[in-house]
């Protein structure tokens, strides 16, 4: 078992605290069967396209666990160590925080190694931007996109915080520190408002060789409907669920799909 990467440094008061959903991604990304499906995907002497860097993102990074985990593995789980990953959050202390998390989880896997020649066993880490969505990335230019979305049916939306009260007054209290949570897990209608603005962006973010997304989703977000919808964007697209956790009743149950096009 691949060991999960430290969070103790991470202010939960401002940032999404790891829990069932996050550990639910790591489990997944680790199983035999997903290793070996990115290990053939993005294996350069099989598929010509995979001769360049993977770009691995991750929407709503929050803590950094998942976008730590995927970058300090990179060797064991994609064959290769060259990745280069990405983290996104409207949420700056996420930003701030991630970096934290991938830096020491690739510090600690590079000090616990004996064998000198496994020390390059880990990705890249570019930075953690800022940012809403995929708004701030190239299209086309994504190889693995992780998006684990603010999924809670809740009345409303969240707005993210304006940059004044998330960077220089010091007064922002409780009620803004619960704002900022409140974009890591309310979702809008059947808590898929966040969700369906990025699946609507997954055609032209994703590469279109080798792009391959995971997608968090409870059973509230109507999972099956949603892998319905996916083939309207036109061409083939697959769509597989590759992980699922949680009660067998209630909201609570969740499932991760893999969307990726057809070749």
């Amino acid at each position: 078992m691949l060991p999960t990467p430290s969070t103790s440094h991470v202010d939960f008061d401002r940032v999404y605290e790891p829990a069932e959903d996050s550990f639910l991604l790591l489990d997944t990304l680790s199983s035999s069967s997903e290793v070996s499906f990115l290990k053939k995907r993005f294996n350069p002497q099989r598929n010509r396209a995979s001769s360049f860097s993977p770009l691995i993102v991750e929407i709503g990074i929050g803590s950094g666990v998942v976008l730590a985990f995927i970058t300090a593995h990179a060797q064991t789980l994609f064959g290769r160590s060259d990745i280069l990953s990405l983290g996104i959050d409207v949420n700056q202390y996420a930003c701030e925080s991630s970096i934290q998390t991938v830096g020491k989880a690739c510090q600690t896997l590079t000090d616990g190694l004996q064998d000198p020649s496994r020390l390059d066993d880990t990705g890249f880490l570019l930075t953690s931007v800022n940012g809403d969505l995929t708004s701030a990335i190239r299209p086309g230019s994504v190889d693995v996109l992780i998006f684990n979305p603010p999924y809670v049916p809740t009345s409303d939306v969240p707005t993210a915080l304006p940059a004044n009260r998330m960077n220089g007054e010091k007064q922002a209290s409780l009620d803004a520190d619960s704002d900022m949570l409140s974009l890591s897990y309310a979702g809008g209608l059947d808590g898929m408002e966040v969700t369906n603005r990025l699946l609507e962006q997954l055609p032209s973010v994703l590469n279109a060789d080798r792009g391959v997304a995971y997608i968090l989703l409870c059973k509230q977000n109507k999972p099956d409907e949603v892998a319905q919808r996916i083939p309207q964007w036109g061409g083939p697209w697959i769509i597989d669920v590759v992980g699922r956790s949680g009660k067998q009743g209630g909201w609570e149950k969740l499932q991760i799909l893999r969307i990726r096009r057809g070749f």
